[in-house]
Parts: structure tokens; C-alpha cells; sequence
């Protein structure tokens, strides 16, 4: 059997990048498999504004999130929510001209986009 140089050489070269690109896929997989503590899960809070009476939506209501103090206000459908949040404990005040202030708390929950509805009652003219 005569021996070739060539192939040999061929050979040794296809071993080392198959063992450099195994190399690269494993440290690949165990970066990104390490578990759950490479990202974080956050929780959110939505809801609708509605005219306590009347039930329809109200526009434009100030919504404030404590104690993180963002705020934002309700579309034309009264909806609102906020994203991002960690999961604490959460007072949700919402506002609006004419109408008494109301708010409710809630527990945000990792992982869970949570619901709150507020109603607000208007202020009886004198």
C-alpha cells in the first residue's frame, strides 16, 4: 500500500475544522442552554376605563402605575397596559376631568399579563 501525503494532509485538515466547529457548536449550546437565569420573565397590567352609569368606554383617561409613577392615557376604547413590569405590588390610579379619582391594587405576577378594570363615577354638579 503506498502512502500519499496529499490525502493525508486532507484529512488532518477536515478532522481539525470538524473538531473546531464541534468545538464552536458546543460552547454555542451551552451558552444558550444554561437555564433560566439568562433572561428575565416580566409581568403586565391591562385594562378598560369605562363610565360607571353608563358602561361605555372613556378616552383619554390618566392612567399611573405606583409606585413606578408611569402613567399614560386610555384609548378610544379605554384601554390601557403596561409591559415590562416587575412583579411586585401595583396601585393603579386612573383619572379623568368631571369624574372621581378611583384606583385599585394589584399583585403583578411574572409571567402573567394581568387584567384590572376601573370604573369611574362621575362628579354630581351643584
Amino acid at each position: 500500500m503506498k502512502y500519499n501525503s496529499q490525502s493525508s494532509t486532507k484529512c488532518s485538515l477536515l478532522c481539525r475544522l470538524l473538531n473546531s466547529a464541534f468545538a464552536v457548536a458546543l460552547l454555542f449550546c451551552m451558552s444558550g442552554c444554561s437555564g433560566s437565569d439568562d433572561y428575565e420573565i416580566f409581568a403586565a397590567i391591562h385594562g378598560t376605563v369605562t363610565d360607571y352609569a353608563s358602561g361605555m368606554p372613556l378616552e383619554n383617561a390618566t392612567v399611573v402605575l405606583s409606585p413606578s409613577g408611569i402613567s399614560q392615557k386610555t384609548d378610544a376604547n379605554g384601554y390601557y397596559k403596561f409591559d415590562g413590569l416587575d412583579a411586585l405590588q401595583y396601585t393603579v390610579t386612573v383619572q379623568k376631568s368631571g369624574y372621581q379619582p378611583n384606583r385599585k391594587t394589584i399583585m403583578a405576577v411574572s409571567g402573567k399579563a394581568q387584567q384590572v378594570d376601573v370604573q369611574l363615577t362621575v362628579i354630581p354638579q351643584q
